[in-house]
């Protein structure tokens, strides 16, 4: 037999560099990831939204970075942390907050909640609250891609927790003995709920797991989000193109705690603030956008009409009606056949 060799490192992205045109767009999307979630904070507290409610501030750069690097037909499938990721692949936030409040209106029509947002005409393929079990479903899903010829690629979600379920491995050995159209997004955030990468995991680069089974891979920073726009494109690329999966840590962070309930006490006296210095990735392309002149009345602009947009999905989550009881039942099972 001969042996697996590993696969080489990905090769630099096609795609041009961004100019202020570019860039820009990506900023207001992240300005208005962010500002939804506050108000998602504010909602719970208030007991609008009840159960599990996991933030994705901080993180802003990966999912818009990553949306930037898809087609509008590829899928994303993911774990509970998905309002974010779901909001930057075409999400409104009116359905994202009504699927928060638990309403009839939301994207999952009120009866998923945080952790199970989907939306099929924007192809978000779900959140899903075991973790790890979203990546044997989005290896499902590459397998269907692959064999209608669809020329889609699906971008498979998960943390750095999730990295040490056995699903994660067994998915990854499927997707590449079959030569899958599928992207493995590690977001390592640091924290699996309170637990550190490193006292949790003997290797912390997420990335080096895809070698077992000769896959591509990278791990790369994700606060930039033209950086993450770039390295996704080329893993996107590569999986594409059908020289099979790919596997990719993106370094994150998250600036609350895993949940609503978490005080988030395992943190390191100072850390916090130090990333929020240095790594906020808002605040890392705002500096870039005002190098290509970009001035605060324009930011202050975009902050205006994010507030007007968050706020209208806060208030429309807030009116519309709860869930019809006679509907209980009517997305567990398929239709009877005649």
């Amino acid at each position: 037999m001969t042996p697996v060799s590993l696969a080489p490192p990905l090769p630099p992205t096609s795609v041009p560099q961004l100019d202020k045109d570019g860039l820009f767009p990506l900023w207001e999307q992240m300005v208005l990831i962010r500002r939804v979630e506050e108000m998602a904070a504010k909602a719970y507290t208030e007991r609008k939204i009840l159960g599990f409610c996991h933030l994705y501030i901080g993180q802003e750069s990966v999912a818009v970075g990553a949306a930037a690097a898809c087609r509008p037909e590829d899928r994303w499938i993911t774990g509970y942390r998905e309002h974010g990721q779901a909001m930057a692949k075409g999400v409104t936030p009116r359905a994202m907050m009504a699927e928060l409040f638990g309403k009839r209106t939301g994207a999952s029509r009120g009866l998923g909640g945080s952790m199970h947002i989907f939306d099929k005409n924007v192809h978000f393929m779900g959140g899903y609250g075991i973790v790890g079990a979203q990546c044997a479903l989005g290896t499902g899903v590459a397998w269907s891609l692959k064999h209608l010829k669809t020329g889609a690629v699906c971008l498979c979600w998960f943390g750095d927790g999730a990295a040490n379920q056995g699903a994660f491995f067994e998915s990854m050995c499927l997707a590449q003995l079959y030569k899958l159209p599928i992207v493995f997004v590690c977001e390592n955030n640091f924290y699996a709920m309170g637990t550190s990468v490193e006292r949790s995991s003997a290797v912390i680069d997420m990335s080096v797991r895809g070698l077992g089974v000769g896959m591509a891979r990278e791990q790369f920073e994700g606060f930039d989000v033209e950086h993450v726009r770039n390295r996704m494109s080329a893993a996107i690329e590569h999986a594409r193109s059908g020289q099979g999966p790919v596997i990719v840590e993106v370094m994150t962070y998250r600036h609350r705690g895993h949940s609503m309930s978490d005080p988030a006490k395992y943190r390191k006296p100072g850390e916090l603030e130090e990333r929020k210095q240095n790594s906020d990735p808002i605040s890392i392309t705002e500096e870039r956008l005002r190098g290509f002149g970009v001035t605060d009345a324009e930011m202050e602009a975009v902050r205006e009409r994010v507030e007007v947009i968050a706020k209208d999905a806060y208030e429309f989550a807030d009116a519309s009606l709860p869930p019809d009881p006679a509907d209980l039942y009517a997305y567990t099972y398929a239709p009877a056949s005649s």
